[in-house]
């Protein structure tokens, strides 16, 4: 059983819940494994076809834990290689999607963990800060490729290098969440989204993923190229079979992800 988090399955949704309340959801090493395991069985289970990842208590997860901060001997750069890159790699990269229920503070390489989800849902209550610059620092876990891509240049260098937070409603009006609720919604809000996806076309999910990530660098010509591409391996899936049935028949589809 994981010791610093927790993981439900249900109705195809693998919700895994940041467990370290006392300590605002701040990331260990026994956390980052758990963490990495838990996305990748989701990556391999066909049961799950939707993620929702969340904190508990009143932090969404406060970043690294200080205490394990490399001193002398350790370096940054290690910690980031074996610990948070594969994570954020795993969410962004997995084939399903990924949403993020942000409880309260997500700071640091916590708020770059949102980040690197692919939708947000906030609390009313919850703030955002990339707080590295306070301790000479710059933002890692991803955060200077998100967080331009989300709200801008300007507003992504006034987050890195003022590090103040920003609120949920703030949040919002720049792109930072997708949706704000009221507190005491956020998880059953979530969750409508959470399953409307684990029940949908999950292999176009997965492409739409890899064509938005690839086309973020790509000229028009080989944006048009990569689309054409990726279509024509969605066309071949059962789901698109099923969404043209259901259509011809006047039916809601009956996606199985495949």
């Amino acid at each position: 059983m994981p010791e610093a988090l927790r993981v439900e399955i249900q109705d195809g949704v693998q919700t895994i819940t940041l467990d370290r309340p006392d300590a605002l959801n701040a990331m260990t090493a026994t956390m980052g494994k758990e963490l990495d395991e838990a996305l990748r069985d989701a990556e391999r289970s066909d049961e799950v076809r939707c993620v929702v990842l969340t904190g508990a208590g009143r932090g969404f997860c406060s970043g690294q834990d200080l205490r394990e901060i490399p001193e002398g001997g350790g370096t940054f750069r290690d910690l980031l290689r074996s610990r948070y890159n594969r994570i954020i790699h795993r969410m962004h990269a997995m084939e399903k999607p990924v949403v993020a229920a942000v409880n309260g503070v997500a700071a640091g390489a916590g708020c770059n963990l949102a980040l690197a989800a692919d939708l947000r849902v906030a609390s009313d209550r919850a703030t955002f800060i990339e707080v590295f610059a306070r301790i000479g620092l710059i933002p890692d876990s991803g955060g200077t490729w998100f967080l331009p891509r989300l709200v801008g240049v300007g507003r992504a260098l006034e987050m890195m290098m003022l590090a103040d937070p920003v609120d949920a409603a703030t949040a919002e009006r720049i792109g930072l969440v997708n949706r704000v609720v009221p507190h005491g919604e956020l998880m059953p809000r979530t969750m409508e989204w959470a399953v409307r996806l684990a029940q949908g076309p999950t292999r176009a999910y997965g492409l739409i993923k890899r064509g938005v990530t690839r086309n973020l660098s790509a000229d028009l010509r080989g944006a048009l190229e990569y689309e054409a591409c990726l279509q024509e391996i969605a066309g071949r899936t059962d789901d698109h079979r099923e969404g043209l049935a259901a259509f011809r028949e006047k039916r809601s589809p009956a996606y199985r992800g495949r």
